[in-house]
């Protein structure tokens, strides 16, 4: 890990630079596999599956025998543990309904906004070297309790044909309708067009590698909506001298095991921290058993040194990572100057892993900076608002010639006209 001390401003952005690849090939890719899967249907995601997977399907669809042999294979602690989380994370969402608002803006003109559900959505859940099934109760949660009226998941099949059995008890739990075999970018060009087999959703949530980031970016141009952009996992730690150096090395690490192109930032104070933190996580590193992974992504992650929390801060909001743990003596009055940031962790015993799977905040966030203007996934993001108005003989009074006015400054005639009939009408009845 690089070591940045007291960096200067140059040095702050370099520090606050995520690695990055070149995406021109990779969208020509990616673009011939969705180009395909939108003309042939299930037999181009059956084909995909063999190149890719290295799978031979007959069918996409998991069937019930399929989810009951899942429920026999999960045992009865990690169920446990799953009911657990979903209470949790039920409870945090289920608190964020919208109660919508009604009221007279002129009078006789009565608006007022209410929330619908987005009818069709469809959960890309990752199944590689890492089965996200607390991903599944993360955005299917939500979901069920929006009142989504089909959720859709697609997941890659293991080498035998079948789904990690904890991803579909997870589904079982948290209300998914409907669950297929497919994983990459065939499952989101899946979702996107629709096939014989997958129904086509109007948006499409969910993590995946660069390939699946990316497909979700294309046929969010023209075909279906998506939850947030997103690149690789990453989290920052700011910390002082009374941080434990055995739990910043283990937050680190936490998120460095992701993937290889992870990133990781410690921001402090304590330059003895600094040091043994560094120490540390050489130490715990030996032991993971995503070794190999978490040191790459090491290669490119950040130790800073600075003199005062106000300059921690500063460097934080710049950075907008996707995940904030605040381990210093004041972490809760910090946490209330963070500006950028996806979800925060406060205090020594707070690690970002209760977050990402059974404290009840979600754990789908924006990555990448994109936390300066993206929210992270809560129950909003399965839901639209559609506002109303009414307008009665008053309300013309109140505001037609106001909206005349407008129309024929801004030269749209047929739109003043809209208006002025009623009005004359109106007139007339009157006289």
């Amino acid at each position: 890990m690089k070591i940045y001390k007291f960096p200067n401003d140059a040095e702050v952005r370099e520090l606050i630079t995520r690695p990055t690849k070149d995406a021109a090939d990779l969208s020509a890719l990616v673009s011939q596999v969705l180009a395909r899967i939108q003309r042939e249907g299930d037999a181009a995601v059956l084909d995909y599956e063999r190149q890719f997977d290295h799978v031979e399907l007959t069918s996409l669809a998991v069937t019930e025998a399929e989810f009951q042999a899942a429920e026999a294979q999960v045992g009865p602690e990690l169920k446990s543990a799953l009911e657990l989380a979903h209470a949790n994370i039920a409870r945090f969402h289920e608190a964020q309904r919208y109660a919508g608002i009604e009221l007279e803006t002129a009078p006789g003109v009565r608006c007022w906004q209410r929330s619908v559900p987005i009818e069709k959505v469809g959960l890309y859940i990752p199944g590689g070297t890492a089965p996200l099934f607390s991903t599944v109760l993360m955005l299917a949660t939500p979901a069920r309790i929006a009142g989504c009226r089909e959720i859709v998941l697609c997941t890659p099949p293991r080498p035998d044909g079948t789904v990690n059995p904890a991803i579909l008890v997870a589904a079982r739990i948290a209300g998914v309708s409907r669950v297929f075999k497919a994983g990459g970018v065939q499952a989101i060009g899946a979702m996107a067009y629709g096939t014989e087999s997958v129904p086509k959703v109007y948006k499409i949530f969910g993590p995946g590698n660069q390939f699946v980031q990316c497909a979700k970016q294309l046929v969010s141009l023209a075909d279906v909506a998506i939850d947030l952009p997103a690149g690789p996992s990453e989290v920052e730690v700011i910390a002082d001298a009374t941080a434990n150096p055995v739990f910043v090395a283990a937050d680190l690490l936490s998120q460095a095991e992701h993937g290889v192109d992870s990133q990781v930032l410690l921001v402090t104070t304590s330059e003895q921290l600094l040091r043994d933190v560094q120490a540390e996580v050489d130490r715990q590193l030996q032991v993971l058993p995503r070794k190999e992974i978490a040191a790459a992504a090491l290669d490119h992650s950040r130790l800073v040194l600075v003199a005062t929390m106000d300059e921690a801060l500063a460097i934080s909001n710049r950075y907008a990572p996707e995940h904030l743990i605040i381990e210093t003596a004041d972490a809760e009055a910090l946490a209330a100057q963070v500006t950028n940031a996806g979800s925060v962790f406060i205090g020594h015993l707070t690690p970002e892993s209760a977050g990402d799977y059974a404290s009840g905040t979600n754990h789908t966030l924006p990555t990448n900076g994109y936390a300066t203007a993206y929210s992270g996934v809560n129950l909003d993001a399965f839901c639209r608002k559609i506002t109303y108005q009414h307008i009665t003989p008053e309300g013309l009074q109140s505001i037609g010639q106001a909206v005349e006015l407008m129309a024929a400054a801004e030269q749209l005639d047929a739109h003043r006209n809209a208006m002025a009939v009623r009005r004359q009408n109106l007139a007339k009845n009157n006289s």
